[in-house]
């Protein structure tokens, strides 16, 4: 798998008319080598694939990375030591990973070294990115039991979820559920957003109690073997008014009908216009603020993109959150999220946490 990811960045690298790319970025990293360690690059050219990392890792990279070189860094000039033995004309560097301090010291450094009339730095964006957009079939099954993780811990925590209790209790409870099941880590900070707070797409869990008749946003996600879930569910305890109601319900029924009738070849533009057409009727699209979804692997938010201008064609493998919501100021939200695979041209939806018969 990692040989059948490098020839096909290298097959892009000569459309670029690049020479080398340096791989900074830790996703791209890993899902190019296999390396998981915190500090290291990825130097790849037409004929050879580095990796250049400090001492505190080469060990673990020679067993995650074998079908890499492994180069220690041990001095400031490694990179241009590498560049002059390798003869890399025109190298790309990832632009969207690399701060203004580091490329001015790399220029710094190439132009104090041999290397300095020989290399051209070329920034580059969206080398890899697209390339991991489509996942392999080992990639789905991890995706798979992030997900698992994260409705077997809705299951679980809704059902003990109490009036009184705060938005970081419930988001506590969330994340201990998830590691219980085999997290490696949460995806990222969970959202408890209860009444008011939930008008905020991303309030961070705070001491809100949760009170009677309020909808409350649970967004979280689990981490497993380094792939990520996504999941939103809205609850309300105790009766809820008609406002709820109605919001939930046209929440609900621009996800189920987004998810039943994406097919693979539309945009993501066209898909987010599946759901915001539902909730621009019913009279809410100026409080559907965000994307429809977004794509989902090594990170929490990748390719493809799902919404408005998005140009990506959604193809069969891609993995991609479905979440619209609808906000109102000084009342609160209801967003529903589930994670869909593009599989013979339609979705199949992942999620399984309930959301027909939510509490309320």
């Amino acid at each position: 798998m990692t040989v059948n990811r490098i020839d096909r960045l290298r097959a892009k690298l000569v459309d670029r008319g690049l020479d080398g790319l340096l791989v900074s970025d830790p996703d791209n990293r890993r899902y190019l080598s296999g390396f998981t360690g915190s500090a290291g690059y990825l130097l790849i050219t037409h004929d050879s694939a580095l990796l250049a990392t400090d001492f505190r890792y080469t060990e673990q990279a020679s067993k995650q990375a074998p079908h890499f070189e492994i180069s220690r860094i041990s001095k400031a000039d490694w990179l241009a030591s590498l560049l002059t033995e390798l003869d890399i004309p025109k190298l790309g560097f990832e632009s969207s990973n690399v701060t203004v301090a580091a490329y001015t010291n790399l220029k710094e450094t190439l132009a104090n070294s041999t290397a300095k009339n020989r290399v051209h730095l070329t920034p580059t964006v969206d080398l890899i990115e697209p390339l991991r957009a489509v996942k392999s079939p080992d990639e789905l099954a991890l995706i798979t039991k992030a997900v698992e993780i994260a409705d077997q811990a809705y299951e679980e925590v809704s059902r003990t979820i109490e009036i009184g209790d705060t938005e970081e209790t419930v988001a506590w409870r969330l994340e201990l559920a998830m590691r219980e099941r085999g997290a490696e880590a949460i995806a990222f900070d969970t959202i408890v957003a209860a009444g008011p707070n939930g008008a905020m797409a991303h309030h961070r869990a705070d001491q809100t109690p949760i009170l009677k008749g309020q909808p409350v946003v649970m967004d979280f996600g689990a981490r497993y073997q380094g792939y990520c879930s996504d999941i939103t569910r809205t609850i309300c305890l105790g009766e809820p008014d008609e406002q709820f109601r109605k919001v939930y319900d046209t929440v609900l029924g621009a996800q189920l009908a987004a998810s039943a009738t994406v097919e693979s070849g539309m945009t993501g533009e066209q898909a987010d216009k599946l759901a915001r057409n539902i909730i621009e009727t019913a009279g809410h699209g100026e409080q559907f603020g965000h994307s429809l979804g977004h794509g989902i692997g090594l990170a929490v938010h990748e390719d493809p993109r799902v919404g408005p201008r998005a140009t990506n064609v959604l193809e069969n493998g891609t993995i991609f959150t479905v979440e619209p919501g609808i906000y109102i100021p000084g009342w609160g939200g209801v967003r529903i999220e589930d994670i869909v695979v593009m599989e013979d041209g339609r979705a199949r939806t992942l999620t399984m946490a309930n959301k027909h018969d939510t509490p309320f």
